[in-house]
């Protein structure tokens, strides 16, 4: 029989080769919480997991155990040891959890070592890796250098850390790019899929970073909420403390890049979703995003956005052109969004590292990551 996995060190190694994990939890446990490569074949199915856990309650562990094997047994029981050889098979290096590591896992594997197929399980299951992840959110810190890159909507700071080695990208990782126009088509992850890619972003970067313990991690100064998911408490309250680094750029650049990526880049992206109700889609999203803005706008600027963004869709859906889109970005920039960073960077009183157009703060952020890490 393998032994199983339960180190601390091991896991530290297995998140790191990107490895591909059989999970034998149910549907509705693997929706509430997964990792990258992981892949989902049941034990025991959502409906069979119900009826064992009725019977549990009312009968006791071994009545529910037997009512287990009786469920998943025959044809029912090859054709899951099928699945997941086949998955091994196809996934060298695979290892095998359930929830804690129990008998789930456990049978699992004796199933699978009993048709001639041998895979190491996890100890502790699921709920052991991501605590062990939580961990090393929380171990960054306290213990990693943080720089934060800020700047008024539009100026480019995702792309920016995107280019920096040491880049934390917070709102790839939620799906969102973390303004009342940034929810993308295919929703929002799990909280806890949220924190485990992005301690796994964490850990792969700290790991290239190990020899030198200064080079600071950049991030995007965010709010705690980005979309449905929220920052978790110790990483923001190290970000909270950490320096900035802000972003210079002209009006014009600004809107440039939302009509780049909130009007070109969301409209193909719900026509790739929908060639039937692609436009339509993304006109409601557009609106809809809007009218969350609306308390704060107030009735009279509300309904002048409004209108201009009708007749900017209308001249998009008739001729493809979306330059009319220009005069409400620029509006909705000039009006609102900027005047509410103006007021949340005096409220902080954090003076910047560096400030700087974008070129320059890349170049500086790259200099600085060299300079920190040297010197630790």
């Amino acid at each position: 029989m393998t032994l199983p996995i339960t180190a601390n060190t091991a896991f530290r190694a297995l998140f790191l080769a990107d490895t591909p994990f059989l999970d034998v939890r149910a549907e509705a446990e693997f929706q509430r919480g997964r990792f990258p490569g992981s892949c989902n074949l049941p034990i025991l199915n959502d409906p069979e997991r119900e009826r064992v856990g009725t019977c549990y309650k009312r009968e006791g562990q071994a009545a529910a155990v037997a009512l287990g094997h009786d469920l998943v047994s025959g044809e029912l029981r090859d054709a899951r040891i099928r699945g997941w050889a086949d998955f091994v098979r196809s996934n060298p290096g695979a290892h095998l959890y359930c929830w804690r590591g129990g008998m789930r896992s456990q049978l699992a594997q004796q199933w699978l070592a009993a048709a001639g197929v041998r895979v190491p399980r996890i100890e502790g299951g699921y709920k052991a890796l991501r605590n062990f992840l939580l961990a090393e959110i929380d171990a960054c810190a306290a213990e990693q250098p943080l720089v934060l890159i800020g700047g008024r909507t539009g100026s480019a700071k995702t792309p920016l850390i995107r280019a920096l080695a040491s880049g934390i990208d917070l709102e790839h990782h939620a799906n969102h790019r973390g303004s009342s126009f940034g929810r993308m088509p295919d929703g929002s992850p799990a909280q806890a899929d949220f924190e485990n890619v992005l301690a796994i972003d964490i850990l792969r970067k700290r790991a290239r970073l190990s020899g030198t313990p200064g080079t600071p991690l950049f991030l995007e100064d965010e709010s705690r909420a980005i979309g449905a998911v929220h920052m978790p408490q110790a990483l923001w309250l190290a970000m909270k403390a950490a320096p900035v680094a802000l972003v210079d750029m002209p009006l014009a650049f600004r809107v440039d890049q939302i009509l780049r990526e909130y009007v070109h880049q969301m409209t193909a992206l719900y026509e790739a979703r929908s060639p039937d109700t692609g436009f339509d889609d993304f006109a409601t999203y557009l609106r809809d995003s809007l009218q969350r803005l609306a308390r704060r706008l107030g009735a009279v600027r509300l309904d002048a956005l409004r209108a201009a963004l009708d007749d900017a869709l209308a001249t998009q859906r008739r001729s493809g052109d979306c330059e009319a889109h220009r005069a409400w970005i620029e509006r909705l920039l000039v009006e609102y969004y900027d005047p509410m960073y103006d007021y949340q960077l005096e409220k902080q009183q954090r003076q910047p590292l560096f400030r700087g157009d974008w070129d320059a703060v890349l170049a500086w952020a790259r200099d600085y990551a060299v300079h920190a890490g040297r010197v630790s």
